[in-house]
């Protein structure tokens, strides 16, 4: 590695998401490297592959952030699966989770050590744990919401069990394991040692020892300590007394058999209440308290991601939380096997912009050691090379070491923070922007109406949003509003101006704010508060009174002015330091009340024309202009050229297959609303009327159907396969209505209406001669298969040539029609698309370009055409990168009668143009499933406007090797369509004389 490569970042030319767990491995990654290369992707995307909870299949409940999961390979694996990317010359982005980590797994031993040590742990800080919260009777312990039902019941179940081994007592629930507080040990041997004291001498040396022991446990540092000497005596004697006693256990029966029978009396007597009594007595003693598994709603006092108890947030805040999660992730780095960083989740961090700089920072030493060698054997070590880094920084201010993208969600019009040193996002303004070009905006007000009267009301996208978020802060994340809500009550009371206001009042502020609040989260830091920032909390809180007339301005203005840094005059230090910390946790909290109310309850409520409820999307706008599509492409060519831009992602509602097809429903909104008055009657009787409710619902219906046209297998079914897929259509119903949260939800199944709908389900998929619906439906569907397959084909190839790096999900260069996780993390079959690679590029040295590209869309069913086009354009945009990296971006004006059909572009750079040219709206291009969209007949005198680019120049395309010539018309340069699309139904074309 030179000097200038230490500081200049690996750039992908396009990217390929891994999913990895036990079922797909780093043997597994090796073996389809070379298919990747041959398909045209530079880099893989990693999945977390950090070691994981057992038998994690997403890698994101991590439980060990330096340590590679055993369950996806070894570390040799590991570099053999390197050593394979690098023959190729291809490169590695890693997706981390900086967030959080899994603490429902005994392997987390950070989380163990809290569980054992509390406010003394070591490790206390790493989690973001109030160890003073506001119910009181959890001061200096951890709730653990991890019980099947209340706690008593569970006791006397004899489910928690108290256990001895290794010298170490510790309660089991199940597969979970507790540590017990040392101090505690000495209440379990003081219980009946009068009985082995009747049994051995008063000098029995044994005997001697445990009560040494025991009087040892009364010694110990209490787990409040805070002084490090005591914390260090703490640790290093509970150690040694645990050695103690299990050397006595295993030398001396005796007191084996007295340590037994304790376990085994604390362990109580079924049906016998008060043999309970001295567990209880004991786990009350412990840090943690147990509880079910919904008191977390409310109860909680550790931040978790999202609402998932399992997942615990860890403090990045912290220096030394930063340098122990990173450290393998630097090793991997410096040793060349990481190229580049997918952050996951960034909002969800205290500060992200001073997380990403200091990532970038971090990321650069140890690029540079690389090249040095370890920090000890140069001058002054870091030092040095941070001064190097700080003096680069100062001549270049953008200047961004390492390539590293961020999870960001963006609210319409929303901007990346400026002062966040990455290179954008993973793709979703991208997805969601080339997904709407394909929907006819022109019939929002027909889709309102099909939608209102089908499922008998009208819903106000907005107000769900608003009803949802109030919903998720009262019943789902309550406990972290309730806790901002105290907070914000202690500041209130520093100030003799806004000390009457209620808890109550300051509460229900907090609430109505973040309800309205119109983005994820705003970024504010210390003496900081930017206008985009400024202006996000004004529309909230203008909103939030509007909205609540009964109650008081001036409680909304004091949350304003706290949100805003706006000190009252000769406030301390301190002082301010509470209202500026208050500001970050509030910050930390929008987020995941915007995407549990959004896009998990809002986007499976609404469901106008779901092909737009996608992460990041806007449900309520129809589609989008072609327009807006072409000046964000240009925004991200100026601004962001190295994003990712993405149409499916591991967090998608569906596939961009699902998608495309779909989106065709927005084109034929009259024969929609036809085979919806139909198909309701036909299927009328296989509804069920319960305490005067049709289930399922008229919304859940809606959904159903657009799920059956979009998710609808393209190839014929087996009896099995048929089998399956109703299964998967059952599962993601019964996952959406829990999501809905209307008729059943997570914390609180309904699962007599949920069998009442899979029952739906099932007769309505119910393959026989009699069933009306199946054979009507199967009809349509297949009309709107065959123009999906063409809008997934002009999607791909937009993705492929507009500004950013294209990214792929695992498998979906073939047609896959995959709904939201887990459906979407099935296996990929790479047999089968190795196979079908090498027959492409066989068939290209025995066909002529033309022919093949005509024979591929004759038989475009196979999903071998979506292949050809992706690893054409993709090795296309491989050579040729500099292009579409660096080139201009200028869309081209069509002309004629199907002009409002073609989306086109032009990339240039000095001498070099390439046209992007792709239709849509297919249902008036190919109206039938046999029918193609190609040719004269079809395109009639369309044409696109060619630019500065003169008469007779000729350009080829790359997927048939056909030329066309633009000629004159009417004072212009064009390029007729029905030339363009004479055998394939997209085209790339570069100029070539």
């Amino acid at each position: 590695m030179t000097f200038e490569e230490s500081f200049t970042p690996r750039i992908p030319v396009s990217t390929y998401r891994l999913q990895f767990n036990g079922h797909f491995t780093f043997p597994d990654a090796r073996g389809v490297i070379s298919y990747l290369h041959h398909l045209g992707i530079s880099d893989i995307y990693a999945s977390p592959y950090f070691k994981a909870k057992e038998g994690s299949l997403h890698g994101y409940d991590i439980v060990a952030h330096n340590m590679i999961n055993p369950e996806i390979g070894t570390e040799e694996e590991y570099n053999e699966m390197i050593r394979e990317l690098r023959k190729y010359g291809m490169g590695q982005i890693l997706d981390i989770v900086p967030n959080h980590m899994c603490i429902t797994s005994n392997e987390n031993s950070w989380w163990m050590d809290v569980l054992e040590n509390g406010p003394s742990s070591v490790y206390a800080d790493f989690f973001d744990i109030d160890w003073e919260p506001v119910k009181i009777e959890l001061k200096n312990k951890v709730l653990i919401p991890i019980l099947n039902d209340q706690y008593g019941n569970v006791l006397e179940r004899q489910e928690l069990q108290l256990a001895f081994e290794n010298g170490d007592f510790f309660l089991s629930y199940f597969q979970h394991k507790f540590p017990i507080r040392p101090k505690t040990y000495r209440d379990i041997l003081q219980h009946g040692i009068d009985r082995l004291k009747n049994h051995l001498s008063p000098e029995d040396p044994n005997l001697n020892e445990l009560l040494s022991i025991i009087t040892a446990l009364n010694h110990l540092p209490p787990y409040t300590e805070k002084d490090q000497e005591k914390i260090a005596e703490r640790y290093r004697e509970k150690e040694i007394i645990k050695k103690r006693l299990w050397n006595l256990y295993r030398e001396i029966q005796e007191i084996q058999a007295f340590i037994n029978e304790t376990v085994k009396m604390f362990n109580g007597v079924k049906e016998k209440s008060e043999s309970f009594d001295p567990l209880d007595h004991l786990l009350n003693q412990q840090i943690y308290r147990l509880s079910k598994w919904s008191v977390a709603t409310e109860e909680i006092n550790y931040r978790r991601f999202f609402d998932i108890n399992d997942l615990a947030a860890i403090r990045m805040e912290n220096p030394f939380v930063f340098k122990e999660t990173h450290t393998l992730i630097f090793k991997l780095i410096r040793n060349g096997a990481v190229t580049g960083l997918r952050i996951d989740h960034p909002d969800g961090l205290y500060n992200p912009s001073e997380y990403f700089r200091r990532l970038q920072r971090n990321c650069f030493l140890h690029k540079r050691l690389n090249l040095t060698g370890t920090l000890a054997e140069t001058p002054d070590g870091e030092t040095a090379l941070l001064r190097q880094y700080q003096e680069l920084l100062s001549k270049d201010s953008q200047m961004k070491a390492f390539y590293i993208v961020g999870e960001k969600i963006f609210i319409k019009g929303e901007k990346m923070p400026e002062d966040w040193p990455i290179f954008g996002t993973t793709g979703y303004v991208f997805l969601n922007s080339l997904n709407g070009i394909f929907v006819e905006t022109t019939n929002a007000k027909i889709f309102d109406d099909i939608y209102g009267r089908f499922i008998r009301s009208k819903v106000v996208f907005q107000k769900v949003v608003y009803e949802k978020k109030k919903l998720i802060m009262e019943v789902i994340m309550s406990s972290e509003v309730n806790t901002l809500g105290h907070y914000l009550n202690r500041l209130s009371e520093k100030n003799r101006l806004t000390r009457d206001f209620t808890l109550n009042s300051l509460t229900n502020a907090i609430k109505e704010v973040i309800a309205f609040f119109p983005v994820y989260r705003t970024y504010i830091k210390p003496s900081e508060v930017t206008e985009r920032d400024r202006r996000y909390i004004e529309i909230a809180v203008s909103k939030a009174k509007r909205n609540n007339p009964a109650m008081s301005e001036s409680v909304f203005d004091f949350l304003k002015d706290v949100l805003l840094l706006k000190y009252p005059e000769n406030f301390k230090d301190a002082d301010q330091k509470e209202w500026l910390d208050f500001v970050m946790k509030f910050q930390q909290v929008t987020g995941p009340v915007t995407a549990k109310g959004l896009e998990d309850t809002t986007f499976y409520i609404y469901n106008r024309l779901v092909s737009l409820n996608e992460v990041g999307g806007s449900p309520e706008r129809f589609g989008v202009l072609m327009e807006t599509f072409h000046g964000q492409n240009i925004e991200r060519c100026k601004f962001w050229p190295h994003t990712l831009i993405a149409t499916t992602t591991h967090d998608s509602k569906r596939s961009e297959d699902v998608r495309a097809r779909i989106n065709v429903l927005s084109e034929i909104p009259d024969e929609w609303r036809s085979c919806l008055t139909r198909w309701r009657r036909l299927n009328k009787k296989n509804a069920v009327v319960a305490e005067g409710q049709t289930i399922p619902d008229p919304n859940e219906e809606y959904l159903l159907y657009q799920t059956l046209v979009g998710a609808w297998p393209i190839e014929p079914m087996t009896i099995s396969g048929y089998e399956i897929f109703k299964k998967r259509i059952k599962d993601y119903l019964v996952k959406a209505l829990r999501e809905a949260k209307v008729n059943t939800s997570w914390i609180n199944p309904n699962a007599n209406y949920e069998n009442i709908v899979i029952s739906f389900i099932e007769a309505i998929l119910n393959n026989t001669r009699r069933n009306k619906f199946l054979k009507d439906f199967q009809i349509f569907q297949k009309k709107i298969a065959h123009c999906g397959i063409y809008n997934s084909l002009s999607q791909t190839l937009l993705k492929i040539t507009s500004p950013g790096i294209p990214d792929f999900y695992q498998g979906t260069e073939l047609w896959d029609f995959s709904l939201v996780d887990p459906d979407n993390r099935r296996p990929v079959d790479y047999n089968v698309r190795i196979k079908m690679l090498e027959e492409l590029k066989k068939n290209e040295q025995e066909v002529a370009p033309s022919a093949l590209a005509r024979e591929l869309t004759i038989n475009k069913d196979t999903g071998k055409i979506k292949l050809y086009l992706v690893y054409k354009a993709l090795n296309y945009r491989k050579i040729n990168r500099e292009i579409f990296e660096r080139g201009e971006y200028t869309p081209l004006e069509v002309m004629g009668e199907k002009a409002i059909h073609v989306c086109s572009f032009a990339r240039k750079l000095d001498n070099s143009t390439v046209l992007v040219v792709v239709p849509r709206f297919f249902t008036r291009l190919a109206q039938q499933p046999d029918s193609m969209p190609l040719g004269n007949e079809v395109w009639k005198d369309s044409f696109i406007i060619l630019p500065d680019e003169g008469i007779g120049k000729k350009y080829r395309n790359i997927f048939t090797g056909e030329v066309v010539v633009s000629s004159h018309h009417k004072g212009s340069t064009i390029l007729y369509l029905s030339e363009i699309y004479a055998h394939f139904p997209v085209a790339l074309l570069e100029r070539i004389a």
